[in-house]
C-alpha cells in the first residue's frame, strides 16, 4: 500500500508570440513557463476525495467505473476534471483511494484571472501526481507522455487549442512551440484507439524546442484588471478564415516570418532581431483584430505597449482582450520608470519570471 504524501506543481505560462496562428499546422510560436505555480497535494485515504478551494468545491467524491470516473454530486465545473482522471484510469487502470487538494497561484487573490493557463497547469499537476501515486516512475520522468495525456483530456473536454499551454507547464522554460495535427487527435479518439497507443505513437507536426532568453534582454508584465473572454475573439477569427481566407492566409504569412525572427534573435542573441520580430508580430495581430472585428489590442493594452515600446518592443499576450501585455526592454534603468507610467493608466506591472523547470515533484 502506497502511504507516501506527494505535492507536484506545475507554472502557469504566457504566450509570447504567434498567438491565434499556433493553432494552425507547421505555424511557430514562443510560450514561457512563469513563477506562479498550481499545486496538487495527494495522499492515501479512505475513499477518493478531493478539493478545489479556489472554486468552492470541498469533500468532492468520487469511485471509478469501468475506467470511468464518477461522482457522487457532479457539478459542472467538474466536467475538466472528469476527463482528467478517465484520461488517466484508460492509460494506467485504477488507483487506491486518495485525497487530493488542489491550490493555485495562478489567478488574483479577487479571483480575477490573469490569463496564466490555469487549466493547463491543473491538467499536468494532476496527472503527475496520479503517475506519481500510482507508482508509474517512468511516466512521471517522461515529459513526453504527460503532455500527451494532457492533450488528450483537454481535447476530450474542449475540442480544440493548440494546447502551447501544457507545454510550458509540462517542460517549463522558454519554448518554441508547434502544434501538433488537431485532426489527426480528434480522428484516434473518434477511432477508438486506446489512449496507450495513442501516446506512444508519433504525433505529426508537433514540435516542442528549448530557447534561452539573453540575458541582457529585460522582460516586463502588465496586467490590465480586465479579464479577457476568449472563446467569442477565437471564434470571430474562425469566421474570417473560412469566409475572407486570403486575409486569414495573409496573417498566417505575417505571423510566421515575424515568429522566426523573434526564433533567430534568441539563437544568436541580437537582441534588435528579437525586438523587431516582436513588433512585427504586435502589426500582424493587430491588423487581425481589425480585419477579423476582434478586440485585440483593448485601449489599457494599447497603452501598455505605447508605454513602453520607446524602451524596446511590447504587445498583447495570448488572445488579447484583456488579461495581460508584455515588453522586451533593452536598459534595465528605464523599467522603474515604465511601471510608473503604466500605474498611471490602471496597468498593475506583475513580478514574472520564467519557471526554468516545469512540472515538479516538491
Amino acid at each position: 500500500m502506497n502511504t507516501k504524501r506527494y505535492t507536484v506543481r506545475a507554472p502557469g505560462k504566457l504566450f509570447i508570440a504567434g498567438e491565434y496562428a499556433i493553432t494552425e499546422p507547421n505555424q511557430d510560436s514562443i510560450v514561457m513557463a512563469v513563477d506562479r505555480y498550481l499545486s496538487v497535494k495527494i495522499k492515501r485515504h479512505q475513499y477518493n476525495r478531493l478539493e478545489l478551494p479556489e472554486m468552492n468545491l470541498t469533500n468532492i467524491r468520487w469511485s471509478e467505473k469501468r475506467g470511468k470516473a464518477i461522482f457522487k454530486k457532479y457539478h459542472p465545473r467538474l466536467r475538466f476534471i472528469k476527463h482528467i482522471l478517465d484520461t488517466f484510469y484508460e492509460y494506467c487502470g485504477g488507483h487506491a483511494p486518495v485525497h487530493i487538494l488542489v491550490s493555485s497561484e495562478l489567478d488574483a487573490n479577487s479571483g480575477q484571472k490573469y490569463g496564466l493557463g490555469s487549466s493547463a497547469a491543473l491538467s499536468v499537476a494532476f496527472l503527475t501526481a496520479l503517475l506519481k501515486f500510482s507508482k508509474q516512475s517512468e511516466q512521471v520522468e517522461n515529459r513526453l507522455t504527460i503532455f500527451k495525456l494532457a492533450s488528450i483530456a483537454h481535447f476530450r473536454a474542449q475540442g480544440n487549442g493548440s494546447c502551447a499551454d501544457i507545454a510550458a507547464s509540462t517542460y517549463g522554460g522558454w519554448l518554441n512551440y508547434r502544434t501538433f495535427n488537431s485532426e489527426w487527435l480528434m480522428t484516434q479518439l473518434k477511432k477508438g484507439r486506446t489512449v496507450k497507443s495513442i501516446v506512444e505513437s508519433e504525433w505529426p507536426g508537433l514540435k516542442i524546442v528549448s530557447l534561452k532568453k539573453p540575458d541582457t534582454l529585460h522582460f516586463l508584465v502588465g496586467w490590465t484588471q480586465e479579464t479577457a473572454r476568449t472563446a467569442p475573439m477565437v471564434a470571430k477569427v474562425h469566421r474570417l478564415k473560412s469566409k475572407q481566407p486570403e486575409k486569414y492566409s495573409r496573417f498566417l504569412a505575417t505571423s510566421q516570418t515575424a515568429v522566426e525572427q523573434m526564433i533567430s534573435g534568441f539563437k544568436s542573441g541580437d537582441l534588435d532581431r528579437i525586438i523587431t520580430g516582436m513588433k512585427q508580430n504586435r502589426s500582424a495581430l493587430r491588423l487581425l483584430g481589425i480585419e477579423a472585428n476582434v478586440p485585440i489590442e483593448t485601449e489599457k493594452l494599447i497603452n501598455l505597449i505605447e508605454i513602453a515600446t520607446p524602451y524596446g518592443g511590447a504587445k498583447t499576450s495570448g488572445a488579447g482582450g484583456g488579461d495581460c501585455g508584455i515588453a522586451f526592454i533593452i536598459e534595465e534603468d528605464k523599467i522603474a520608470d515604465i511601471y510608473r507610467q503604466w500605474e498611471a493608466v490602471g496597468i498593475k506591472a506583475l513580478p514574472l519570471n520564467v519557471s526554468i523547470v516545469g512540472v515538479q515533484m516538491i
